[in-house]
């Protein structure tokens, strides 16, 4: 059976990309604040995030129907494998090209961001290919750390220290402590993203086993959470501001469409167009802090 292309197209979530960028974006913002700035290394760094948020949301695809979390009647978009549009077999194949494709794309950016098989390239080495297994392990595999409850933690890691405080360190070569704020913000709004969803699906990962946060605590306290993300973004940014010079004000337009966000996620039935728009915010909130800060 052949697979049309918009079948992979739809499989691959292409809204997704615009968060996962997001916090690579924000390192490069904070790379050419403080002097440190390479195209090559972004549009790197850039590729290979791309490829493993897809590698990621076909992983997701082909875990939650193998485990049950995705049937005909779940909220939000259909997915390629429940369908029947791509064979379980198809999915894990793509999967596997693209995280050779992901692999080769890190060793790239590695390489050229050290200068050679240095001992930082084999430590961003390991890094990377704990991403790889990482974003298969989500939803995949025997013990998917997904159903378990360990998604925010994993995602809050991944898009925000490790995005940015990985990808700065790629231009720079060293820590600067002050880019921890900005990282935790972009880890908090991609953790919100993520709340939304497992909020949106809460009636079927319960019937499926998998445990999310909202599935331990249930929707009035999910909602309380979610306004703990929003504003330990909003908190982080703050503390990051005030510890350089020569901010513009930008920024605080984004704080007004991440409120919207919270007041949305608590009166909606339904939160999913919510889920749009908070992915969305956060890259409008890179943007503005970025050119803020620049």
């Amino acid at each position: 059976m052949s697979v049309a292309v918009k079948d992979w197209l739809s499989a691959a979530r292409l809204r997704t990309l615009p968060l996962a960028l997001s916090s690579i974006i924000m390192g490069g913002f904070l790379a050419e604040k403080f002097g440190n700035f390479n195209a090559t290394i972004f549009v790197l760094a850039c590729s290979t995030t791309i490829l493993l948020q897809v590698l990621s949301n076909f992983a997701n695809d082909y875990g939650d129907t193998q485990n049950g979390a995705d049937k005909a009647d779940r909220v939000g978009p259909a997915r390629a494998v429940q369908s029947g549009k791509i064979s379980p077999q198809q999915m894990f194949r793509g999967i596997i090209s693209l995280g050779v494709c992901s692999l080769i794309s890190g060793i790239l950016l590695v390489y050229i961001s050290f200068g050679g098989f240095t001992q930082l390239f084999w430590t961003f080495l390991g890094i990377g290919l704990f991403c790889i297994l990482a974003a298969y392990t989500y939803t995949a595999g025997k013990k998917p750390y997904g159903y378990m409850g360990f998604g925010d933690i994993s995602v809050f890691i991944f898009f925000g220290l490790v995005g940015v405080v990985g990808s700065y360190f790629l231009y720079s070569k060293s820590f600067n402590p002050q880019i921890i704020w900005p990282a935790i913000s972009c880890g908090a709004l991609a953790t919100g993203v993520l709340n939304i969803n497992n909020l949106r699906d809460i009636n079927s990962d319960k019937t499926a086993g998998k445990i999310t946060i909202p599935v331990r605590i249930g929707r009035k306290n999910t909602i309380i959470y979610h306004w703990a993300i929003l504003l330990v973004a909003i908190a982080s940014t703050l503390i990051f501001v005030g510890s350089i010079e020569n901010v513009k004000p930008y920024y605080y337009f984004s704080f007004a469409l991440i409120i919207v966000n919270g007041v949305q996620v608590s009166k909606s039935s339904n939160p999913d167009p919510y889920l749009k728009t908070l992915a969305l915010t956060s890259l409008a909130y890179v943007l503005l802090l970025g050119f803020s800060i620049n």
